[in-house]
């Protein structure tokens, strides 16, 4: 079991354990204690509290794969963290890669990025591959996707024959940027990913 869901286990069973706590003394002032009162409140928060967590299917190379059961289906992805973010030195949140299937949403090897800094309103970023280059849509929170859906195949499949991706950016405060991803077990974590979203 892991780490994620060992803590939402843990925070259900305290927030169950928290709301008999604050009705015990409720039901034993009154004359005649009522327990139906005191379990069912407790039965449909469980559940809220512990919704699905992403659940680690396995670790490949310098990607990741995981998966989540959500409302509106299971999610599945591979995700990486940069290998060397350049210019070195400068403050920056911890950036990823992600490329995620949801089946139930008919959406399969969608490129996305967490930037982990804002990056310069209405400038769009670069995804370079060997020597080919997609554009990369920025939006103000730091998320970022490929401006055209329909490159998303190409990418992979770029992606499992090259050694590394750049990803240029442009920050909000005007330093150009760069984070390298490396894609050694990009390939067998995609395997994966499609293993667990069918």
């Amino acid at each position: 079991m892991n780490r994620c869901t060992v803590r939402t286990l843990f925070a259900g069973a305290c927030l169950a354990g928290g709301l008999l706590v604050s009705l015990g003394p409720v039901s034993a002032q009154s004359k005649k204690p009522e327990p139906a009162k005191v379990t069912t409140p407790a039965k449909p928060q469980v559940p809220a509290v512990a919704p699905a967590q992403p659940i680690q299917l396995g670790s490949f190379g310098s990607w990741a794969v995981y998966a989540s059961d959500t409302a509106n289906g299971r999610v599945c992805y591979a995700l990486a963290t940069p290998k060397d973010r350049q210019p070195a030195g400068l403050t920056r949140d911890q950036a990823y890669f992600f490329v995620s299937s949801r089946p139930q949403e008919n959406v399969r090897d969608e490129i996305s990025f967490v930037l982990g800094f804002p990056p310069k309103e209405g400038a769009d970023a670069q995804l370079v591959i060997g020597k080919t280059t997609y554009t990369v849509s920025t939006k103000a929170q730091g998320n970022a996707w490929l401006k055209l859906p329909k490159d998303d195949p190409a990418v992979v499949e770029l992606m499992k024959k090259s050694p590394q991706v750049q990803l240029k950016v442009t920050s909000k405060r005007g330093n150009a940027l760069t984070d390298i991803y490396v894609t050694a077990g990009f390939a067998q974590a995609l395997d994966q990913v499609k293993k667990a979203c069918p």
